[in-house]
């Protein structure tokens, strides 16, 4: 293709925009701060959908829809998170529009139409929800309540990159009750599990679990688990998030129920959730100078089979393009997903910068000389290796092929991860490790936010979890100097 990306070892984040958009994956919209996600982006976003789905169905949980309308009475009602969100909110407050008395051609908002009370666009959905399992819970036979929605949400941006902050984005949130404390962690727990699955097995990028430092916990959350990543510039991608909730929201809307011995308790809650930011991490953990590299299960296209046509031999070019949906048909049958291209019109070397650029996992080219030696090229995508393969048994070694690319992509961005997590011991390392190298950095901190703030302040880096596997071993914090019980990691983060 003619569109020749920037390097990214020269500008990261040109280079992420023009692969967002040469790639044809979204653009930017005529809505400030808003994206239009094309066919072959949302098409990776159904395929994380369908299996995070199939995840969470089958650990119990059901799919419903709520309004994206919350009144301000009930945003407001869980004080933290009403403070956490109030800065990003839009907010409805007239109902209608009339023609403008000096100009007919103009739209007015009507002054007579003004809302009782305002309505927030959902920034997230607790306070709606909780609203609702008010009526929803009254004994313990009602519990758990294991709900998950699929929906947009809008929050405020001022500065927005495609996919990874815009002002309104697509996500999923799990809003569950339940009778004890402990259940309610154990379903936090469980979610957090499921996040780290499905980024590693499917998405192959590899993530560090962990839980936040009080001040980038979820506001009106006890506890915030996280599943924390490293992109190829350096920088964490926060890529999901797990609340236990406390009773916190269930004393706000008086969320109760009736216990077996007949007592009042109030229900305890989680809520969770991922978004189509997961496309800004597939891209920034795999992709490459020529575009796209997709993990095969998340491709929408694994395969790609070009025949070699020419449009002085058509009787030639059938037999080419029979062969090719021959081989197509053999590989459907093992579940892969394939595109035959039998478009005369585009020279092949076209087609294989466009592939290339689009991310197809497996290119496929038949000749008339393949068509001869009942063989075809394969080339990978992800290392640029080219190899002649007999037709004999295609579907096998294609199967086996895309499970090899998969575990190859998690296995090199699990090596980069390491490679860019360092420990260091004073704050001059930690300074010298952001700037020359990035990536995590491992560090003493004496567990007080007042530090966790002056570290931000001066290098912009944040605490990006607090490692679950982590040690509690003695050291010096690398700013204060104070007693510090276990390191944290930091990064500069998206």
């Amino acid at each position: 293709m003619s569109n020749k990306l920037p390097k990214r070892s020269e500008d990261f984040s040109l280079w992420y925009n023009e692969l967002v958009k040469n790639a044809q994956l979204a653009d930017n919209s005529g809505v400030r701060g808003c994206m239009v996600i094309k066919p072959y982006g949302f098409a990776i976003w159904e395929l994380m959908k369908e299996q995070l789905d199939k995840m969470f169905k089958e650990t119990g949980h059901q799919n419903a829809y709520f309004p994206i309308f919350v009144p301000k009475s009930l945003f407001e009602a869980e004080e933290k998170n009403a403070e956490g969100f109030a800065k990003e909110c839009a907010v409805v407050t007239h109902y209608r529009l009339k023609t403008d008395p000096e100009d007919s051609s103009k739209l007015i908002v009507d002054p007579d139409a003004k809302l009782e009370e305002e309505l927030i666009v959902r920034p997230t959905s607790e306070a709606i929800i909780w609203s609702t399992y008010k009526g929803w819970v009254q004994s313990y036979r009602d519990l758990p309540l294991l709900i998950n929605q699929w929906a947009n949400v809008v929050r405020w941006e001022m500065r927005t990159r495609l996919f990874l902050r815009t002002t309104e984005f697509l996500w999923q949130e799990g809003h569950t009750a339940h009778a004890t404390k402990q259940e309610a962690i154990a379903e936090a727990r469980q979610m957090h599990d499921v996040y780290e699955t499905f980024t590693q097995d499917w998405m192959a990028m590899p993530v560090i679990k962990g839980y936040k430092s009080d001040s980038e916990r979820f506001a009106g959350a006890d506890d915030t688990f996280t599943i924390e990543a490293l992109m190829q510039d350096g920088k964490a991608l926060q890529a999901g998030t797990s609340h236990f909730l406390g009773q916190n929201f269930a004393k706000a809307f008086d969320v109760e129920f009736q216990t077996a011995e007949g007592k009042k308790e109030y229900v305890w809650g989680t809520s969770w959730g991922v978004s189509t930011r997961l496309i800004g991490g597939l891209i920034m953990t795999h992709s490459d100078d020529e575009g796209l590299v997709l993990p095969p299960k998340l491709a929408p296209y694994q395969v790609v089979i070009i025949p070699f046509l020419n449009k002085k031999k058509a009787e030639q070019n059938e037999m080419l393009i029979a062969k090719a949906n021959e081989i197509r048909d053999e590989l459907v049958q093992f579940g892969i997903r394939v595109q035959v291209d039998t478009d005369i019109t585009k020279r092949p070397g076209f087609k294989f910068a466009e592939y290339e650029l689009k991310g197809y996992p497996v290119r496929m080219v038949i000749g008339p000389r393949d068509l001869e030696n009942d063989q075809v090229e394969i080339a990978r995508r992800d290392t640029k290796e080219k190899s002649l393969q007999n037709i004999d048994g295609i579907g096998t070694h294609v199967n086996d092929l895309l499970n090899e690319i998969q575990d190859s992509l998690f296995n090199k961005a699990v090596s980069f991860r390491d490679t860019h997590t360092t420990e260091v011991t004073t704050f001059e390392e930690f300074k010298d490790i952001l700037d020359t190298k990035g990536g995590f950095i491992s560090a003493h901190w004496d567990g007080t936010e007042e530090t966790e703030e002056l570290i931000k302040d001066a290098t912009k880096a944040t605490i990006r979890c607090i490692p679950l596997d982590a040690k509690e071993v003695a050291g010096v914090c690398v700013f204060s100097g104070k007693p510090s019980k276990r390191r944290v990691l930091f990064a500069k983060a998206y």
